[in-house]
């Protein structure tokens, strides 16, 4: 046998133009007789004639029952070094999906099983063959059969966990995924078709990428579906038959996979992992995780699973988070009482009356359990022997859904089909759940077009449409998307959402208000827009909780109040972004895996209500909240009466004690109009730095033709974006003339002036409008609109252009510039001081100061005036609720001499908070040690007053008082440093750290002086 296989190679390779695929004939009959002799088992051969290096492996070996055995990759005879072939990404793919693969060059045969080397043999020397031009002998036969033998033996395990199986699946879909992008190169292939309907009619913007990852998870997916359903075996061409008939779109999917050729690259692995699926009895699989009681929802489980193998960052970005059952149960019980008490819905979601729609529903969580607790509480009611008519007449009919990307809505079929039967109602042929593959955001329904698949979603669309704009709907609950870069950008939801955008009546006058249009916000106005359509209804969602006291969604709250006559709000917290903790100070932990903080809203409309909206806190660890909501429901939760008023109707409990007298004082914002938030590089690290020659020797290398984008890439750590490149950036500097007078001062933390490349090539957010201002001779209000926790201690003064975190690098807390002056004629660098300026003040201001005082002030008196009062420990404390959630209101005493003496403080302030105060010319802090100056470890002796910045050295004669002094989100004396990590301080380093101490100690003392001159404002008030 091996003689003759041996001398059929050697014959090949004589002609002197064989390819690699020359000697794939000889090489399956070889495997073919091998099976016979060794097994006495027919196999099957089938051999892929190689299109590119990125496809599937060569041969795929059938057992001759429908069963694959295992793959074999070839390489030409003349690659006499498979342990390097072993190693290349090609083959690691392979060995990683495919649990059996031999790798050979005809003469040598490593055989893999599950990514590990287990055998390898060789039957004759290539070297023979090749360069002696002999036919070589046979070696190692019975070697080469026990290779054989274990290649043949193998078989798939026959018992899978959802955990197994999720990442035999993941590694596959994994592998299929690229074989579509590489399907994709093909314009006129069918697969291209798909693709460019989904991004005309569905996704727009939707990369090859994304759809193919999409297609990817669909097909296998629609696979498990659909063996789900088999009855006596699986394979790819059955899936078809078990895809219900109603389902369009899957059906489209399908009889692409199922009846036609996919292409080879495909077909190989959607049999693999058809296989797998066949050997693994999903529904047996599915049926014991019920009922062991390892999850009620075992299939999205299994998809969470699934998901965190394939792709965890994928996961992640997607926001695709299965909901906790805990959570759901909460939202859900509680929409079943308010339908029972609100709406006399006497059995609830069981009422043939009730309509229910969750438009952003994934994988079907919470309508199904909606669907579980209706026949249940009919059941209860009138007994289980009309749950199918209940299903079938109800269920089926008012209960809908509406998913935009593909593979939860395969997974949402799926898993409604499995728990109908659960509940004992197995779908008939014509049966078809309401979920349907549609934005929920946009009303525009698909016309018919040429492309392939276009036909089911047109007819998708269409139905989606009807519920969207003509059912009734009385109950919308779920977990909508929380995206801050929403996609969702079409004419309808634009218009509609307009509705948060104003308030009393008015604009809402923000600059950026790009929150507004965060996904989760979207889905709850088009819910609110449905009921409101309806004219009664009730709303139950879980969603990110920033809308509840974010002075930006204002609108929103006032228009949920106009809508809605009963509003609870549940708040979950969890929100690590803002640090949160419990109120005892212990840890509070989010209910999903996400940073941001969620909470549960429910909202009643219905006319005869009487108005109110109550609030609950729920703190702690995630278990101890997933118990309490399990154990609760609207009626059982300590709801909080709130009162929520203009001009900000906060959703949660606020002090109002000192609200009256502080809505009297003049926002920060009328006093200085002209504002902006600061500077945003996205490209810290590279544009700025201590000095300017730092700053001027890395442009220098960004614009060196000598070096490639990729070594720039890696060298700063810059990645391309959609609307940013490293390349197009490194072209627009090229043409810049002068470059080098574009490397200014920036005021980059607090006291910590640096150097920026001040380019818009490079720069993302300029602010060119504000910054040009502070480019001649100016001073700005550095202060934040809002903080992550009660505790203002949020301004700063500046002299130049200045960063967006100066005060404070937490999102939420970025920080705005109020400059003093604005220069109209003035550009970014033209240079010179002889531009007319403008105060920065309106002239009502002036003058009812002036009518009060009887003497016109100057604007620098205002800003410190001003600056006086924001470093006052009464005013901070007294208006800390007020003060976190929007920008600061300013109390102007009626007397002068009052507003004088704070002015001239202010004034001190702002000197020494600039380094121009002559109190820093004898610094209290001093720099000791061995002169070793390089910052390695930053620590601090309470005990001693002593900063160390490696063993050796330290700044000495330091106070806790002034260690522990915060500037907005810093510890001022231990940012300073810290920025400076593995660094060498220069002479002026250390002078200025020593002056910086200077500094706050003073800032103390004034701040004490401040506060014993403060409660004499507040007696008598100007209302400006």
């Amino acid at each position: 046998m091996l003689n003759d296989y041996i001398k059929d190679v050697f014959r090949v390779n004589r002609k002197g133009d064989a390819r690699e695929e020359s000697f794939y004939k000889t090489l399956a009959s070889l495997l073919e007789i091998s099976a016979q002799q060794l097994t006495n088992k027919k196999i099957d051969v089938t051999i892929l004639p190689k299109k590119t290096e990125a496809g599937n492996p060569d041969f795929r070996v059938w057992d001759g029952n429908q069963h694959i055995t295992g793959y074999i990759e070839a390489k030409p005879p003349t690659e006499e070094n498979l342990e390097k072939i072993a190693e290349s990404e090609q083959l690691k793919r392979y060995r990683s999906t495919f649990p059996n693969i031999i790798l050979t060059n005809f003469f040598e045969f490593f055989l893999y099983r599950d990514g590990e080397l287990i055998d390898k043999v060789q039957i004759a020397r290539p070297v023979i063959a090749l360069h002696v031009k002999t036919c070589p002998p046979v070696e190692n036969e019975e070697k080469f059969k026990e290779l054989l033998i274990k290649f043949f033996s193998f078989s798939l395990p026959r018992t899978y966990t959802p955990k197994t199986l999720a990442e035999s699946l993941a590694v596959r879909t994994h592998y299929l995924r690229e074989q579509v992008e590489l399907e994709l190169l093909n314009s006129k292939g069918r697969l291209n078709g798909f693709y460019q309907a989904f991004e005309q009619h569905l996704i727009a913007g939707l990369t090859k990428q994304d759809f193919a990852d999409m297609y990817a998870q669909t097909i296998t997916y629609g696979l498990f579906a659909a063996s789900s359903r088999s009855q006596n075996g699986f394979t790819r061409k059955q899936a078809f038959d078990n895809i219900p008939a109603t389902i369009g779109i899957l059906r489209d999917v399908f009889r692409f996979v199922s009846l036609e050729e996919p292409g080879p690259n495909l077909v190989w692995i959607i049999d693999d992992i058809a296989e797998i699926l066949s050997v693994a009895n999903v529904k047996n699989v599915l049926h014991k995780y019920y009922f062991e009681g390892k999850g009620s929802d075992p299939i999205v489980h299994f998809y969470e699973t699934f998901l965190a193998e394939y792709d965890p960052r994928e996961r992640e970005q997607r926001g695709v988070y299965y909901t906790p059952e805990d959570v759901v149960s909460y939202i859900v019980r509680s929409l079943d009482i308010v339908l029972k008490e609100y709406f006399n819905k006497i059995n609830g979601f069981a009422t043939n009356s009730v309509t229910v729609l969750d438009p952003a529903a994934g994988t079907l969580t919470f309508i199904a359990q909606a669907a579980a607790i209706a026949v249940n509480e009919f059941c209860t009611a009138y007994g289980s022997g009309g749950k199918k008519e209940l299903i079938k007449k109800h269920i089926l009919k008012n209960f809908f859904a509406f998913e935009l990307m593909m593979a939860p809505y395969a997974v949402g079929h799926l898993k409604i089909g499995f728990l109908l039967e659960e509940l004992g109602y197995k779908l008939d042929k014509d049966d078809r759940f309401n979920l349907y593959l549609t934005n929920t955001l946009d009303m525009k329904e698909l016309a018919e077009s040429n492309l392939p698949g276009t036909s089911s979603l047109s007819q998708e669309s269409h139905e989606a449409g009807k519920i969207k704009k003509e059912t009734p709907v009385l109950a919308i609950l779920g977990n909508p998307p929380y995206s801050g870069h929403s996609a969702n950008k079409g004419g309808w939801i634009s218009k509609e959402i307009r509705e948060y955008y104003k308030v009393d009546g008015k604009d809402l006058g923000e600059k950026n208000p790009k929150w507004l249009q965060d996904d989760y916000v979207k889905f709850i106005r088009f819910a609110q827009w449905k009921i409101d359509q309806a004219g009664e209804g009730v709303l139950g969602f879980i969603t990110n909780h920033s809308y509840l006291d974010n002075p930006t969604f204002r609108g929103m709250r006032q228009s949920l109040l106009n809508s809605f006559e009963h509003i609870y709000i549940l708040d979950l917290h969890g929100n690590s972004k803002k640090k949160e903790t419990c109120p005892d100070g212990s840890k509070d932990e989010n209910v999903f895996d996400i940073r941001q903080g969620v909470a549960i809203i429910i909202a009643v409309k219905k006319k005869g209500l009487k108005n109110k909206i109550v609030h609950s806190n729920l703190w702690g660890l995630r278990e101890t909240k997933y118990e309490w909501l399990k154990t609760h429901h609207l009626k059982s939760t300590k709801w909080k009466q709130l009162k929520p008023e203009s001009e900000f109707y906060f959703f949660v409990p606020r002090d109002e004690k000192y609200s009256s007298r502080y809505n009297k004082y003049i926002k920060i914002t009328d006093i200085f109009p002209e504002n902006s938030v600061g500077i945003v590089t996205s490209r810290d690290k590279f544009l700025v730095a201590p000095t300017k020659s730092d700053v001027e020797k890395r442009i220098r290398m960004f614009i060196d033709g000598n070096l490639s984008d990729n070594i720039l890439k890696k060298t700063f750590n810059l990645k391309d974006k959609t609307n940013w490149t490293v390349k197009e950036a490194r072209n627009q500097i090229r043409k810049t003339e002068n470059w080098e007078k574009q490397i200014v001062q920036i005021l980059y933390r607090p006291f910590d002036k640096q150097w920026i490349f001040y380019n818009s090539a490079l720069v993302e957010r300029m602010r060119k409008d504000i910054m040009r201002h502070m480019t001649h001779e100016n001073l700005s209000l550095l202060i934040c609109r809002q903080q992550n926790k009660i505790g203002f201690t949020h301004a700063f003064i500046s002299d130049s252009i200045s960063e967006a975190c100066v005060v404070s690098d937490r999102t939420r807390e970025i920080n705005y510039i109020l400059p003093l002056y604005t220069y109209p004629d003035a550009n970014l660098f033209n240079g010179g001081s002889n531009y007319q300026r403008e105060v920065n003040i309106p002239a009502e201001v002036f003058e009812k100061l002036k009518e009060n005082y009887g003497k016109k002030v100057q604007p620098e008196q205002i800003l410190s005036y001003i600056y006086a009062v924001l470093y006052s420990n009464i005013y901070r404390s007294k208006y800390a609720e007020f003060l976190k959630t929007d920008f600061p209101k300013i109390p102007f005493c009626s007397e002068l001499a009052i507003f004088s003496k704070l002015a001239k403080l202010g004034q001190k302030l702002v000197e020494l908070h600039l380094m121009k105060s002559d109190k820093l010319d004898k610094p209290v802090a001093k720099f000791e040690g061995k002169g070793e100056t390089k910052v390695e470890k930053v620590r601090f002796d309470e005990q001693q007053k002593r900063v160390f910045i490696n063993p050796d050295s330290h700044f000495d004669k330091i106070s806790p008082e002034i260690w522990k002094y915060r500037i907005g989100g810093y510890q001022v004396m231990e940012k300073w440093l810290k920025d400076r990590k593995e660094r060498k301080l220069t002479l002026e380093e250390i002078k200025l750290y020593c002056k910086i101490a200077t500094s706050i100690k003073e800032t103390i003392g004034l701040q004490n002086h401040i506060d014993k001159i403060y409660p004499d404002v507040e007696k008598t008030i100007i209302e400006i």
